[in-house]
């Protein structure tokens, strides 16, 4: 059944309480007859591509695997449908904010999921922290993470901060530079938003420690299309690598724009979106060689079932970067419930301290923080694979220079 509110979109999944209670064989007397999952995520708006990708396929193929196994398992062995609750935040941190607080004082679910996006996740982090409910924010990038455990203990960050990632890319230019296919020096642009704050900031200093030279540093406001300038700009510089920490509207709208600029530098790095599907469905061949955040150990087992299943699923493959941390996620709240029932300080404290098999592997955070990540990936003959850190089990070789576009 689906009900609309003038600002909100509420869709209920699942099978009725009396079939369910049938299919999962607990007692109709049962207090509790479902576990309620609630959720705001970007169906609509400018994140709704980014989180059509990475949340919203995740949070549905985990609810519908979940109830097809008869439902989240409590302590006692006993199973529990699951029943969402799920709005549209239209791509606005009011109405995110809106819903957070529906969900928890109208709705009063048991358990909600984060929403898409960093600042998303930061907006609706005090409201979570406050109705007393864990947060597993799996679509966030901050280096502030330390700090956010600290102020909100309930609040977890599963995909690393800018710090992480700068490091990474760092390590990879550097190995670039001193091979002798790229000079050392890099231009780089980054949205004047919360996630590319993050990275120019962290990236700076990164890049100065490893020896790499900036000879370009331009931000560019949230909704721009035309890059031509700056790439342009780029072009005529020295340097040899082009990072671009961008969105995924970006992303996509700078791959094309190289193109017709016939930009081809030795290492072309783009940010959230690059190692979506849709990226390699959109650009071919001229996927080819380039990077982004994340990457995939196709030698894990587990990892390859998961995308399949997603695939089998979503119609698509998930991306190779969040998709899969945000799959993990649920995967810790899940075995973190059939430990610690439906108290939620039981269920965070489980978070915080166990030890969970997931899609990842074996996966335990740290300070309410998982730091066993992919930093940077590549195109390679269709897949986005991981190459740093170079010494991590499941590395490829990062290709550099990358080829030229294709006409």
């Amino acid at each position: 059944m689906i009900m609309f509110s003038r600002r909100l979109a509420l869709r209920s999944f699942g099978a009725t309480i009396a079939v369910a209670a049938a299919m999962t064989g607990f007692s109709a007397s049962a207090q509790q007859t479902s576990i309620k999952i609630g959720y705001a995520v970007s169906l609509t708006g400018g994140n709704a591509g980014g989180a059509g990708i990475t949340t919203l396929p995740n949070y549905r193929l985990w609810v519908s695997e979940v109830n097809a196994a008869g439902g989240l398992e409590l302590p006692d062995g006993t199973r529990l449908p699951i029943e969402v609750v799920e709005y549209d935040d239209r791509s606005s941190t009011e109405e995110v904010v809106r819903a957070i607080e529906r969900l928890a004082t109208q709705d009063q679910v048991d358990f909600i999921l984060s929403p898409w996006g960093t600042g998303f996740n930061l907006a609706v982090a005090p409201l979570l922290d406050r109705f007393g409910y864990p947060q597993l924010a799996s679509a966030s990038v901050t280096d502030r993470a330390d700090e956010f455990a600290q102020r909100w203990p309930r609040s977890f960050w599963l995909l690393g901060g800018g710090a992480d990632y700068a490091g990474g890319l760092a390590d990879v230019l550097a190995t670039a530079t001193a091979s002798g296919v790229m000079n050392g020096d890099v231009a780089i642009i980054s949205v004047a938003d919360g996630f590319g704050i993050d990275l120019i900031n962290a990236a700076r200093p990164a890049f100065a420690a490893a020896g790499l030279n900036i000879v370009m540093d331009r931000t560019y406001p949230p909704g721009t299309t035309d890059f031509s300038p700056m790439l342009n700009e780029a072009k005529s510089s020295s340097a040899t690598a082009f990072v671009a920490f961008s969105y995924p509207p970006d992303t996509f709208a700078l791959t094309q724009q190289a193109q017709v600029a016939d930009y081809n530098p030795a290492v072309f790095y783009l940010g959230v979106g690059a190692p979506f599907p849709t990226y390699l469905g959109a650009n071919g061949a001229n996927a080819e060689g380039v990077m982004s955040l994340g990457g995939i150990d196709t030698s894990n087992a587990a990892m390859m079932d998961y995308r399949a299943r997603h695939e089998a699923f979503a119609g698509q493959p998930p991306d190779s970067w969040a998709s899969m941390i945000t799959y993990a996620g649920l995967e810790i709240l899940q075995e973190a419930i059939k430990r610690a029932g439906l108290d939620r300080d039981a269920v965070s404290a489980e978070i915080a301290s166990g030890s969970f098999t997931t899609i990842l592997g074996e996966t335990q955070l740290q300070n309410n923080q998982l730091r066993d990540l992919w930093l940077t990936g590549q195109w390679q003959d269709g897949t986005f694979v991981a190459i740093e850190p170079t010494d991590r089990p499941g590395a490829s070789a990062a290709i550099v220079p990358k080829q030229p576009w294709a006409n």
